[in-house]
């Protein structure tokens, strides 16, 4: 906890919600066969520790979590300065460096993965290939690195690296969060596509999205068997708690401010279009 939020002076206590008196934290993570649970006040500096714990460690869930920041480009060096040195990264920067430099296993793909990848290969017009440190995309144009390609390809690059090296396999977890950013919207569609064709092999996937077109692909691309909730989180009052709205149909969202705004947009060109001022 206190690596991935970096508090400051590392006091775990600075992410209880901050009010005028004395409040106290619990997380839970349940699992099918086990639970850890952590409790601590805004007074507490260091992390309390679970009975559970132990039991979590020996029973690990393959996941990763793709960051905003896309940090291949960055990787080389990174991985030995960051376990030596006391540097300010949250900790989910050095965890995707490592998932995305794992090698692939023996053996022949299976169909659905390597169809996966060829839809990938075909939107980066080549693979990815490792020499030390170094992440490169190979094709028409030869060896390029990373810190030669727009953001938004590393990004599919990344993803691309994850499925091969079966990072993502069926029973895995994968959090992405605003898979969006620096993506050529037209990109979009394969991105989800992608992540649907994950969900329906039984990997297990978390998006956090502002975009309106990401979750417009969401419902244009699912089946009736496909297993998608929509969650919104909004709070009734500035400082009030933080209320979730969950429902399987994105139109029926409590809340949906993305929604919102993208009728606000379209009510001010029919406005504008018909000679008026837009509000």
């Amino acid at each position: 906890m206190i690596r991935i939020f970096l508090p400051y002076e590392y006091r775990i206590g600075r992410l209880v919600r901050r009010n005028n008196k004395s409040t106290r934290a619990r997380i839970v993570l349940s699992s099918e066969k086990e639970q850890i649970s952590l409790s601590f006040s805004n007074h507490s500096k260091n992390t309390p520790i679970d009975l559970n714990e132990e039991k979590w460690k020996k029973n690990k869930i393959k996941c990763a979590y793709i960051p905003v920041k896309e940090m291949l480009a960055n990787a080389p060096g990174f991985r030995s300065l960051y376990s030596e040195r006391l540097i300010h990264f949250e900790e989910v920067y050095s965890d995707i460096i490592d998932r995305a430099y794992l090698p692939p296993k023996r053996g022949p793909l299976e169909e659905n993965r390597a169809n996966l990848l060829k839809k990938l290969e075909n939107v980066l017009a080549g693979n990815v290939i490792t020499k030390g440190e170094t992440f490169f995309l190979n094709n028409d144009q030869g060896m390029l690195e990373f810190t030669l390609l727009a953001e938004g390809l590393r990004k599919l690059a990344l993803l691309w690296l994850l499925i091969q090296n079966e990072t993502l396999l069926k029973g895995s977890v994968i959090f992405w969060d605003e898979p969006e950013a620096n993506l050529n919207p037209q990109m979009v569609r394969v991105v989800v596509e992608i992540l649907i064709e994950l969900q329906r092999s039984g990997v297990q996937v978390f998006v956090a999205t502002h975009d309106y077109v990401t979750l417009k692909e969401f419902e244009l691309q699912r089946t009736k068997e496909d297993k998608i909730l929509y969650h919104s989180f909004f709070r009734k009052d500035e400082r009030g708690s933080v209320y979730v709205s969950t429902t399987s149909d994105y139109h029926l969202l409590d809340e949906n401010a993305i929604l919102d705004k993208y009728l606000d947009l379209y009510d001010r060109e029919v406005q504008k279009s018909l000679g008026g001022e837009p509000d």
